[in-house]
């Protein structure tokens, strides 16, 4: 049995319809449901990334979207940057967490693909695991970024993550799932 078919709404066959286009996002429509299309068909790509000292990469922005500082992982859009629409999403991964992070890695291996947000959005997100760190920057983001950059020792991420919440910073509940992925995802 195919997944899609499973219990499917009356209305998970109605035609589409376009409510606002935008330069990022679409505004859908599916019979009675609304939801949000990236205009770009990669999705995005999360950093698993891991310091030789053994620490976890997090960075830390402002997301006008939730009006407050986020703390995420590194991550970004596949094939946002013009003439690279077809881009991979490893190599998406590894340019991220460069611009990002000003960490370079050796390698990046594929872990997990799965809705951001399933009844919102049909963006695709695919964690991934970056190795063998080198610190080639200082990070921060393009130019239209403001990025800090934390190195949390493993073992204290998840204390260190409810602490930031407790101070006000909005967690991006994904971080989770990513510590999660470090210590039982697949071996790569």
């Amino acid at each position: 049995m195919n997944p899609r078919d499973h219990l499917a709404p009356a209305d998970a066959d109605a035609p589409e319809e376009t409510l606002y286009q935008g330069r990022w996002l679409s505004l859908r429509k599916r019979g009675r449901w609304e939801y949000v299309e990236r205009n770009n068909p990669g999705g995005a790509a999360i950093v698993i990334a891991v310091t030789p000292d053994d620490r976890v990469l997090f960075v830390e922005q402002y997301r006008v979207a939730v009006r407050a500082r986020t703390i995420e992982m590194p991550a970004g859009l596949i094939g946002d940057l013009a003439g690279q629409e077809d881009e991979d999403m490893l190599l998406a991964a590894q340019r991220e967490l460069e611009e990002e992070t000003g960490w370079r890695c050796a390698r990046v291996a594929f872990l997990h693909q799965g809705p951001s947000s399933a009844g919102m959005s049909t963006e695709m997100i695919a964690y991934v695991r970056a190795f063998d760190l080198v610190k080639v920057g200082a990070g921060g983001g393009d130019a239209s970024e403001n990025i800090v950059v934390h190195e949390v020792p493993r073992r204290d991420a998840g204390a260190w993550l409810f602490a930031r919440a407790a101070e006000g910073y909005s967690i991006d509940p994904k971080l989770f799932a990513g510590l999660w992925l470090l210590e039982h995802g697949p071996a790569v």
